[in-house]
């Protein structure tokens, strides 16, 4: 790293930790913040031996392994000589800290044999995720442990101009995918992240969060500003009325009443059009939406807040959800392979909540979903319609919010591309 790296390094982390202890308004975005965990190095006993969630590790024998498709824990438990009496007791007193009925197929697990003849086991370690695992002893007394990963948050920040999609930006700059993910959640209802264009730019202030060397998430966006056709959009982190959204440079808000697409990292494989040859009547006709391609089992969302009106399959539109947004505006959200958990007619969503999954249900070449948007009735270009913002900063806040933009800004420019 670099002397100017390592100054740029210092002055985020510190502009960061100030704004977090700055004050205790309720309008300040940081007084709940937690404080960066450290990961300890693993432990060592009085001999000099590793400790393992406590356990001496070098005083036994280590076998590692993942659960099978249709496996239940008792079977792997079994098959080291755990008795059945045993386990029967070790899931029945321990079943409120563990559902053995929620054991994922792929998980790892660790099973500590000891050194003598028995070879019998004395603990067994299930990981249930890279969060969360869960500890069963065998010795004095039965029990079940839930054991939480130690996670260390970085504050790190990026920067990445687009060749082809942010994916595959991210991708390149060995970051973690889930940013790309991340910032498009926040520039959401901004960009249409299926029109970037080649040379668009992002730079990005954010927290990572990291269970040893590796990286399992991103848990904040500070801020972030992404070049899109020729301007420069900022997102700056605010709470006002207790709520945290993202704000650009002016104090308006980056979230709009409808998102810009109801579902992400995907493309346009069809447009809005008066006239289209349809691909399998091979006849001309309007196609009132917009076409995107995505694989089998891509959710979709819905792009703002309204009530489902109708769930049905519907001949040539295959499995159709229509959700009426308010007096002037509806959605239509065609071809799904099926609805999303509890959507029904008379059911209110959120913008962002799965109605459904993508699919080629109905006449279709292949999987996709045909969006359509209507306004007072009549369908509209979906890519043409100009959402309107929510509430901007207050101006009893706009004093607070230039402070925390101004740094950030600044912050900003001086990260390099």
């Amino acid at each position: 790293m670099t002397f100017t790296q390592r100054k740029l390094n210092i002055l985020i982390t510190l502009f960061v930790f100030i704004i977090m202890l700055a004050g205790c308004s309720r309008d300040n975005p940081y007084h709940q913040s937690k404080s960066v965990i450290a990961l300890d190095e693993t432990p060592k006993n009085n001999q000099g031996g590793t400790l393992y969630h406590g356990i001496p590790v070098d005083s036994y024998n280590v076998v590692t392994g993942h659960v099978q498709n249709n496996q239940v824990i008792s079977s792997i438990l079994a098959s080291y000589g755990v008795p059945w009496d045993t386990i029967e007791t070790i899931l029945r007193n321990n079943k409120s800290s563990f559902d053995p009925r929620k054991v994922h197929s792929g998980s790892g697990y660790s099973v500590f044999l000891r050194k003598d003849s028995t070879g019998n086991p004395d603990y067994f370690i299930y990981e249930h995720d890279e969060r969360l695992s869960y500890l069963f002893s065998f010795r004095d007394t039965l029990s079940i442990k839930k054991i939480d990963a130690e996670v260390k948050q970085v504050l790190r920040y990026s920067a990445g101009t687009i060749k082809t999609s942010l994916w595959e930006s991210a991708i390149e700059k060995n970051l973690n995918p889930m940013l790309a993910s991340e910032l498009s959640e926040v520039y959401a209802w901004t960009i249409d992240f299926f029109g970037l264009q080649k040379g668009d730019r992002y730079k990005v202030i954010y927290e990572e969060e990291f269970i040893g060397d590796r990286s399992v998430g991103i848990r904040r966006i500070h801020a972030a500003s992404f070049e899109h056709v020729g301007s420069t959009i900022y997102a700056i982190p605010f709470y006002q009325d207790s709520v945290q959204s993202y704000f650009d440079s002016t104090g308006a808000s980056l979230r709009k009443a409808f998102l810009k697409a109801p579902l992400r990292f995907s493309r346009i494989s069809s447009h809005f059009s008066a006239a289209r040859k349809h691909p399998i009547l091979k006849i001309v006709r309007p196609h009132y939406g917009v076409d995107y391609a995505a694989p089998v089992g891509t959710p979709v969302m819905a792009i703002g807040d309204g009530r489902v009106t109708e769930t049905s399959y519907n001949g040539g539109a295959g499995r159709m959800v229509k959700i009426t947004h308010n007096s002037m505006y509806s959605t239509a959200y065609l071809h799904l392979s099926r609805f999303g958990e509890g959507i029904r007619p008379g059911v209110f969503v959120k913008q962002g909540d799965v109605i459904g999954y993508v699919g080629s249900s109905g006449l279709s070449t292949g999987p996709h979903l045909d969006f359509r948007f209507y306004k007072g009735g009549s369908p509209v270009n979906p890519l043409a319609v100009e959402s309107p913002p929510v509430n901007p900063v207050d101006s009893t806040n706009m004093s607070s919010f230039r402070k925390i933009e101004q740094g950030y800004i600044t912050l900003l420019n001086t990260i390099s591309y």
